[in-house]
């Protein structure tokens, strides 16, 4: 028999071929995981910030989450296999899109906590079955590219999740992430009610009594269970990208920095290199290639505390050709670049160490609860980076007001000063500036044009009953009116200098001159000027800075006659910053949650005269000291238990021997 023949024959029938359902199963796993980690990155920041829970408090609240994600996919599957797969992922995403609608609109902490459990069920109940599916769809020879494609859609799902979440978080709030995974996971609930079709799943399933019954088995097995307690190690670290890391920078070197695609590096350094270092270490036994992972990951937290003191001892930039800017970003993209080259070491021989601690005939069971890795790593991880910030990187609000001056001052170079109570009643829309303010902020250094104005903004969360106001202090340059030139309706753009002084100044007519076209041809509020209405002023001899922003002042219906728009240089902003969340500030008998008013210029200060961080975060890199600290205990434990078991092992082989002798 020609079994070369056959086996050709065979491995031409492989290909990139699945059933509909693998495809619509994906589709939704990338819905979903653009979802959860666009939130997830976010999560810790948005209970805290906005919620208004504390650091420690936000920790637990985390732990128990992202714990419950990763222990109940077992007994969701259960269920799963009873009801069948297409009854639960439309019940999974039922949950997940009601459980993140509720925790962005209603920003209490009872209300968070429901939206959080309905979010974990629907996550646990996701994981078994979207895999199942995948196995259930690929036959033996075609299971590895089934998988691949998988962990592929999980790899971009997690990748745009996060860098969609750094700009939503920028332009409109961390509050509005959680609507758009709302709308995603809903997007996943349609395809799945209308196309996905059932697997199946006869006589795969187990009863809970079964489940129950192995996870004890698993529980009292000391060898296994000390595998999982070390592996955890490693998770605990690489779990922190969504625990301290974020809060970290923003609390340490401001915002701008975008933790959302920090964060990014990792997923993107295991997709560059997990199939070169797999195929290095392809001949490496696989206690071996787990003990460099676990010797990585250390240095992952040790870099970014070393970090913390490049920068206190270089400043706030360094050059080193390739790479010119804050000296703690270089060392946390070195951290979670390290942390990506670890995971290439362990992920893909952790599955086979584990099974050989599994007893003969049981392996299956034992790698059924795995996942208990995670669920320690990132129940202890969160709680542990909820403590570790509150004592040695802590919330601003809880600062005192000279000292979160002072912190403002060392975290946003365009940040000036605090603007005291009694000034605050003062800002109103489209009034001069006062005499009286106008002098408090001369006082303060800040050089003002001839007439000042205040023009309040629109801000991402004007539709909150109590939001945080925004103005700027604007130079005028132009008033614009559009006007209807003569019975056929046809507008023309009337343009007029906006101050008495522009009238001296630049000799222009006060009636000033007349552009055609409709005010959409040239303007648009809220933006800069561009290129067309400046070339149109040109005409006039009017030079315009690339700066000038136009601003609404009063517009007609259906943008007709008797539009009014502001040709200005907005010279500061003053911003309103809450001290609490809006729930607390009502539970303590507040209209208004209490806020500080800060001023800021569009110019940033020169880096020489940034202060350095209040006293309050000079120990902030020990954060990463325990963590490095716990790294370490795991590669030393994974020492431990190699030496231990394979002195177990022996003994064991030589009684045999003995016996059999």
């Amino acid at each position: 028999m020609d079994t070369s023949n056959e086996s050709t024959q065979k491995a031409e029938k492989i290909g990139w071929r699945f059933p509909a359902t693998f495809w619509y199963a994906n589709g939704a796993e990338l819905c979903e995981r653009a979802a959860y980690y666009g939130m997830f990155i976010t999560l810790f920041r948005y209970l805290n910030v906005d919620i208004g829970f504390t650091d420690m408090d936000t920790g637990t609240v985390i732990a128990v989450f992202a714990g419950g994600i990763y222990f109940l996919p077992t007994f969701m599957g259960i269920m799963a296999d009873k009801i069948g797969f297409k009854k639960a992922l439309m019940l999974a995403f039922s949950l997940l899109t009601a459980g993140y609608a509720v925790l962005g609109a209603f920003q209490l902490k009872s209300t968070a906590m429901i939206a959080l459990a309905l979010i974990m069920c629907g996550g646990a109940i996701i994981k078994p079955v979207i895999a199942g599916t995948v196995a259930k769809c690929s036959d033996s020879a075609h299971r590895a590219r089934a998988m691949s494609i998988f962990y592929m859609v999980v790899n971009i799902g997690s990748f745009s999740g996060k860098g969609l979440a750094g700009v939503l978080n920028e332009k409109l709030g961390l509050q509005y992430i959680n609507f758009y995974a709302a709308g995603m996971s809903f997007a996943a609930l349609i395809l799945v009610t209308g196309f996905y079709r059932n697997v199946d799943t006869a006589g795969t399933g187990k009863t809970l009594r079964e489940a129950l019954h192995g996870l004890g088995k698993v529980l009292r097995h000391v060898r296994f269970l000390s595998l999982i307690v070390i592996i955890a190690g490693f998770w605990l670290i690489q779990g922190q990208l969504y625990g301290a890391m974020p809060t970290f920078i923003e609390r340490v070197l401001g915002k701008g920095y975008k933790p959302e695609w920090l964060a990014n590096i990792n997923p993107l350094t295991v997709v560059i290199l997990v199939v070169p270092v797999t195929h290095l270490i392809r001949r490496f036994r696989p206690e071996n290639a787990i003990g460099v992972g676990l010797f990585i990951i250390p240095f992952t937290a040790l870099v970014i505390a070393l970090g913390s003191l490049a920068q206190a001892n270089l400043g706030d930039s360094i050059n080193l050709g390739l790479y010119t800017g804050n000296p703690l970003v270089l060392a946390i993209i070195i951290g979670i670049m390290l942390q990506g080259l670890a995971e290439c070491f362990l992920s893909p021989k952790f599955l086979e160490y584990a099974s050989k601690q599994a007893p003969k005939g049981e392996i299956g069971l034992y790698l059924g609860y795995q996942h208990l890795t995670t669920f320690l790593a990132w129940s202890f991880g969160f709680l542990a980076a909820g403590f570790l910030l509150d004592r040695y990187c802590p919330d601003p609000r809880k600062l005192d007001a000279p000292t979160r001056h002072q912190w403002r001052l060392a975290t946003d170079p365009n940040y000036r000063f605090t603007l005291s109570e009694p000034f605050r009643g003062e800002l109103v829309d489209n009034v001069p500036v006062s005499p009286s303010l106008a002098q408090v902020l001369r006082d303060a250094g800040l050089d003002l044009p001839g007439y000042p104005r205040l023009m309040k903004l629109k801000t991402k969360d004007d539709w909150k009953s109590d939001p945080e106001r925004a103005w700027a202090i604007t130079e005028g340059v132009f008033t614009v009116e559009a006007r209807v030139r003569d019975a056929s309706s046809e507008q023309t753009i009337h343009v007029v200098p906006a101050e008495p002084h522009e009238v001296d100044d630049k000799g222009l007519a006060r009636e000033g001159f007349v552009l055609d076209g409709g005010v959409g041809d040239y303007f648009d509020d809220g933006e800069p000027l561009g290129e067309r209405g400046r070339l149109a002023l040109a005409e006039h001899g009017i030079v315009v800075s690339e700066a000038a922003i136009v601003r609404a002042q009063e517009i007609g219906e259906s943008g007709s006659a008797g539009d009014r728009w502001r040709v200005a240089l907005e010279r500061y902003h003053i911003e309103e910053a809450k001290l609490e969340a809006d729930a607390d500030a009502k539970e303590n008998g507040r209209e208004r949650a209490l806020r500080d008013v800060l001023i800021y210029a569009h110019t940033a200060r020169a880096p020489e005269t940034t202060p350095p961080l209040p006293d309050e975060y000079a120990h902030a890199h020990h954060i990463w000291y325990a963590f490095s600290g716990v790294g370490f205990a795991a590669f030393i434990g994974l020492l431990v238990f190699k030496f231990v078991t394979g002195s177990i092992d022996r003994r064991q082989a030589a009684a045999e021997s003995h016996s059999g002798g």
